[in-house]
């Protein structure tokens, strides 16, 4: 019985992905990896500036003690 749910399940993901899904053109995945990139690119610069800054202030702070 398992066996016959489990065809029915991938014949119908097949078809879903075959017939009812849109696909991206070349163009449109290009400009969505570069515009991912860019935000990827901008946070580990922010998380760099906030780690450094913290530091030294962290380490400032340690001096006085």
């Amino acid at each position: 019985m398992a066996k016959f749910k489990i065809k029915a399940y991938l014949k119908e993901s097949y078809d879903e992905l075959k017939h009812k899904t849109s696909w991206p053109t070349w163009s449109e995945l290009q400009s969505s990896a570069i515009v991912v990139s860019v935000a990827s690119l901008i946070i580990a610069l922010v998380v760099f500036a906030m780690d450094k800054s913290l530091g030294s202030l962290l380490e400032q702070f340690y001096k006085l003690f």
